[in-house]
This record gives C-alpha cells, structure tokens and sequence, in this order.
C-alpha cells in the first residue's frame, strides 16, 4: 500500500494534483486553511491509493510525497 503525504503548510490548493489523480481520491479541503491563506489538497480515501505518484509529479511546489 502507498503512503501519500501532504506539507499542507506549502500547499496553494491549484488543484493539479487533484485533476492527476486516476482514482479520484485527492479534494481541495474548503473547511482547512493553511498559513499561507489557502485551501490545500487533501487526500479522501489512502486506502485506494495505487502510489502512481501523478499527483507528486504535477505538483509544482514539491509539497507531495509518495511512499510505496
């Protein structure tokens, strides 16, 4: 199983990840802001990650790691 972690403090919630994901299993959390202001990505559901890492590779500021 994959592990898919978020630096949520970098994040500026552009939603890249989000469209990348084959799974559909990233969101932008409109409830969370982080310190910057902004709404960051979030993962829904870890367990039907399949660690492809798209979301780390579209991500422009390098705030995603994938574990595998």
């Amino acid at each position: 199983m994959a592990k898919v972690t978020f630096n949520t403090d970098l994040c500026k919630g552009c939603g890249l990840c989000v469209n990348a994901c084959p799974k559909g299993i990233l969101a932008i959390d409109a409830e969370q802001i982080n310190k910057k202001g902004y709404s960051p990505a979030v993962m829904k559901d870890q367990d039907k990650c399949i660690g492809c890492a798209f979301c780390a590779t579209m991500c422009p500021d390098c705030i995603i790691t994938v574990e595998k």
